[in-house]
């Protein structure tokens, strides 16, 4: 036990001061605050070493000496300290690529990636030398097993004369370790500091994954700032409330309502629309936004042809956050995206709209789509599945039509599925059919290939392909650019509008609570009837986008989505929801406000200079308007409100 305690410290240690000089720079060095940080880190990592040990200790408490040093105790003893070894040294491997990802301890999205082992490790091994880090932490685990033993630990247990009393005395602070762990204390424990990177540094990586594997879902109610709930609707309903917007239940606890976009000069038109929903495309990436390395020239012209927003926030930091935000037109809610929640099927979502006004509703994803139980919420909303399928096959009870992109389809895959061009092309493929059958579509295409290992078919840009993220930022904007090339050869181009916009940025790390700037990203409608090309200044969110395009399509149409047309807001209508997995904001005139799951609110003044977040005294009215939207989201998802059936 001895033995193992030290190697579990020695390596908490070593990847403690790995990280804080990997982020030295970003990281608040005030002797006082570094030795807060590195104290608590060390209290989490005793709570850790608890639940390692009772086992252990339980064991050692129940056999009877005379087995002491038998074959079975042998067995179970080299068993236990081999097993617990190894999983140190997996963490400790794991620790840093996960911390080269997205600069956290483990978090949510490790417990996720338990799921979905087949890309993961796939991708792990297309970025790292997986063969050579198993070795490794093979070759330790038994030079650890090898050292321990010559060292004389294990034959001081197998030989051990301590009575049962005094191992009883020597567990019992372990088990109360565990406890006070188990009832009072939480990851958030960590969180002392205004500074992300010492929070972090703070926390020990495999309590961590635990305390993600038991808080991936957060009830609102339970955990953040709450006010009346019959305010939080007045609130909700009067901003979304405009001379185009009649509510259907104004005396009830909904925001259902119908809205009209068509006059007698402006008629209802029904192009087809493709969705582009770029992985990981930060704003920072784009000319447009000061980028110098030309990294998205195709992009960068599309700008200049398109209605851009250029002062437009993604909800979250993951695909699915982003996703959720696009259809549900919502806030997000804490905790976990709701596709990936039970009962995320039969919802309102633009997909909706569309079967309104008569569309074919399409999503493509160049990987299999069971990962991130995509195929479940897009098929069990009413959309057509067209991925790589590996055999994963979906709910009996969803009713949609999947096909499967063939391996005659592929030119290029990695991990995460086909390369960009492959999905474009099979967009092409299938919009040429449904222009046949004179059938309008809606195509939600989510690409894969900005994304790390970052790989893609070499000989196409001048970057050579896994050798970083500008290579993959640059191999993306080329294969749209060849996608609108092709498009404008094919006979339903001239009907075909062309949304473009990100899921979420490269990088959400921080030393703020948020990290506002890196939520910033780019949007645009391409090819758009009667309409100039146009860029839009105005403070918006992701789930503005769609609105917005209905109303440029001149469409009458019911709607339970909260997101609003930008090009009519007035500048007290600007606003953005902004978030990670715990902490909620909402950005306006430069103030954010902070809701986490400690029932706090803390408001911040933001200068977009430097990207900074200063302390403001609280504002009751902005506290209230933030407040409002997302207590309403939550309460609509949780009591079935989005569902179509509820409206």
């Amino acid at each position: 036990m001895k033995a193992f305690v030290s190697l579990y410290l020695i390596l908490s240690i070593v990847v403690r001061f790995s990280f804080l000089i990997w982020n030295f720079a970003d990281i608040d060095t005030n002797l006082f605050m570094l030795a807060k940080t590195f104290l608590t880190g060390s209290f989490f990592d005793l709570l850790t070493i608890s639940f390692f040990a009772i086992p252990y200790l339980t064991y050692q408490l129940l056999i009877p000496r005379k087995f002491y040093g038998s074959v079975l105790d042998k067995f179970i003893s080299y068993t236990a300290f081999s097993i617990g070894t190894f999983i140190l040294f997996f963490s400790f491997f794991g620790e840093f690529t996960f911390w080269d990802e997205f600069q956290r301890r483990y978090n949510f999205i490790a417990v996720d990636y338990l799921i979905y082992t087949y890309e993961v490790v796939k991708n792990i091994n297309e970025s790292y030398p997986l063969p050579i880090l198993i070795t490794s932490m093979l070759a330790l685990t038994s030079a650890s097993i090898f050292l321990v033993s010559r060292l004389g630990y294990f034959k001081e247990v197998f030989q051990s004369t301590t009575t049962f009393k005094a191992k009883s005395l020597a567990t019992l602070p372990w088990i109360a370790l565990a406890t006070i762990s188990l009832l009072f204390i939480t990851n958030n424990f960590a969180d002392f500091s205004p500074n992300r990177y010492n929070n972090e540094l703070a926390k020990s990586g495999i309590y961590s994954f635990f305390a993600a594997f038991r808080n991936n879902e957060l009830p609102y109610n339970e955990f953040y700032k709450t006010i009346p709930e019959d305010k939080a609707y007045r609130l909700v309903k009067d901003n979304l409330s405009d001379s185009k917007t009649s509510l259907k239940y104004p005396d009830e606890d909904s925001i259902y309502r119908t809205i009209i976009n068509s006059d007698s000069v402006h008629q209802a038109i029904k192009p087809n629309v493709i969705f582009i929903c770029i992985e990981s495309l930060s704003g920072s990436f784009l000319k447009e936004f000061g980028n110098e390395h030309n990294l998205t020239p195709n992009i960068d012209s599309l700008i200049n042809k398109s209605l851009f927003f250029n002062n437009l926030y993604a909800t979250g930091t993951r695909t699915v956050r982003g996703m959720e935000a696009i259809t549900l037109s919502i806030p997000p809610t804490p905790g976990r995206s709701i596709l990936k929640r039970k009962n995320n099927q039969g919802l309102f979502t633009i997909g909706t709209v569309f079967k309104q006004q008569g569309y074919q509703r399409n999503f493509f994803y160049g990987g299999d789509g069971y990962f991130d139980n995509m195929n479940t919420y897009f098929g069990g909303n009413g959309f057509n599945i067209i991925d790589r399928g590996r055999g994963f096959l979906l709910d009996n009870a969803i009713t949609t039509t999947r096909i499967n992109i063939e391996d005659r389809d592929v030119t290029f895959e990695n991990a995460w599925g086909v390369c960009d061009a492959d999905i474009y092309n099979k967009v092409l493929q299938l919009a040429d059919q449904s222009y046949e059958k004179n059938k309008p579509f809606f195509d939600f295409v989510m690409t894969t290939s900005n994304h790390k290992p970052y790989t893609y078919p070499e000989g196409k840009i001048d970057i050579s392909s896994g050798t970083g993220r500008n290579g993959a930022v640059k191999y993306t904007d080329y294969a749209l650019g060849e996608f609108i090339r092709k498009a404008k050869e094919k006979p339903w181009f001239e009907n075909t509008v062309f949304v473009v916009m990100s899921d979420h940025c490269a990088s959400s790390a921080g030393r703020w609570e948020l990290d506002v700037q890196n939520y910033q990203i780019p949007a645009l409608i391409f090819n758009l009837p009667n309409y100039n090309p146009e860029k839009v200044n105005k403070l918006a969110s992701q789930i503005d986008v769609f609105p917005t395009l209905f109303s440029l399509l001149h469409w009458d149409y019911d709607s339970n989505l909260f997101g609003k047309d930008i090009l009519a807001m007035q500048p007290q209508d600007e606003r953005a929801f902004i978030g990670n997995y715990r902490k909620l904001g909402y950005l306006k005139d430069h103030r954010v406000l902070v809701l986490d799951e400690e029932h706090n609110a803390n408001l911040y003044y933001w200068n977009p200079a430097d990207n900074s977040l200063n302390r403001a005294l609280t504002d009751e009215k902005f506290e209230e308007q933030s407040i409002s939207n997302y207590q309403v989201a939550d309460d609509l998802y949780h009591n079935g409100k989005l569902k179509l059936k509820g409206n």
